[in-house]
């Protein structure tokens, strides 16, 4: 990748629910983001699955797409991701589709394989799955073959709408599993990095090495997520990091719950066991002011060669998380 390509910079968004907020607000908090970063040249705006998470706004994830989509204009909105497993793929497609029709261009299908929940919640999504996610591969090229299905194909059963739409699909993954997946039928590809950063060279790498064209996609495209909580100062940053530091401490202790507000002294709250797992989950994360941040994300930049940076950021107060995102971007277009 040459020096002076300039990287494209995306939101994800899990549409946190601040201790003491509704998920109503949380959704108002979102749309206020979805408008600044579409103002500000973020090129697309994705939300998360996660279900039975009271911290977390987002598990209807296609609804809340056509929400911001119908409050924006040109922005480009998905799903980061749509956790396949908890549903059927003709369902998916059908929203989708529904999505695409109503706003065209703008909208992006990610697919997870991984449940984004516990055992119960999944049995409560989906009784009849029996757990197993063998059928990935075979749902993802399903759905495939409904959005890439000329005029003339009229299979059985087909999403209306849906079919034939060219719906951009990509694969997300913390693991290798959907790096190769990826490759195999090339598809782009967004690494999951911001929680789970152990595998991601050997999963870029993998990606890259494997990958096979398609009439979707003629040469890899890797998009890495991170964390990103800027502000005026290190300190203040730091301060505000604690919120997501203490988010994960929650979910370490099995205690999820709304988005804590930030504290002085995160070490009085965590054993040195859970500090050292948060950190680690935690490590692709670039928490500072300005200075800070272009470091980082040059570094990220040079050492992955990702073709597009996703950034999310768990921030308490709605008004500091989105002057976090807009340094971001005034450093991007710094770099």
């Amino acid at each position: 990748m040459s020096e002076k390509k300039t990287v494209p910079l995306s939101v994800l968004d899990l549409a946190p629910i601040p201790l003491g907020a509704s998920p109503r607000e949380a959704f108002h908090n979102s749309l206020a983001l979805a408008r600044q970063s579409e103002k500000l040249g973020y090129h697309r705006y994705w939300l998360a699955e996660h279900h039975n998470m009271t911290g977390i706004a987002s598990a209807a994830t296609s609804v809340l797409i056509g929400y911001l989509a119908a409050n924006t204009q040109t922005l480009r909105l998905g799903s980061g991701g749509v956790m396949l497993p908890n549903h059927s793929p003709l369902v998916i497609a059908e929203q989708f589709g529904t999505l695409e029709s109503l706003y065209p261009g703008r909208i992006d299908l990610g697919l997870g394989r991984a449940p984004g929940s516990d055992q119960r919640t999944m049995m409560a999504l989906r009784r009849h799955m029996g757990g197993h996610v063998d059928n990935f591969p075979a749902d993802v090229a399903e759905m495939i073959s409904w959005f890439d299905a000329a005029g003339n194909d009229a299979p059985a059963v087909q999403p209306v709408p849906g079919l034939g739409l060219n719906i951009p699909v990509w694969l997300l993954g913390s693991s290798l599993y959907s790096a190769q997946l990826a490759a195999q039928l090339g598809l782009p590809f967004a690494f999951a990095s911001h929680f789970a950063p152990d595998m991601l060279m050997q999963a870029l790498h993998l990606y890259r090495e494997n990958f096979k064209p398609s009439a979707r996609l003629s040469q890899p495209y890797a998009m890495v997520c991170i964390n990103i909580v800027a502000a005026d100062s290190e300190r203040d940053a730091r301060f505000l990091f604690t919120s997501m530091q203490q988010q994960f401490i929650n979910l370490r202790r099995g205690q999820p719950g709304p988005l804590p507000p930030p504290v002085e002294n995160i070490d009085s709250l965590w054993s040195s066991s859970e500090q050292y797992g948060v950190q680690q989950a935690l490590s692709m994360s670039i928490v500072g002011d300005k200075e800070k941040v272009r470091q980082g994300l040059a570094n990220l930049m040079r050492e992955t060669q990702a073709d597009e940076i996703m950034v999310n950021g768990q921030i308490f107060d709605p008004e500091a998380r989105l002057y976090s995102f807009e340094l971001a971007m005034q450093v991007r277009n710094s770099l």
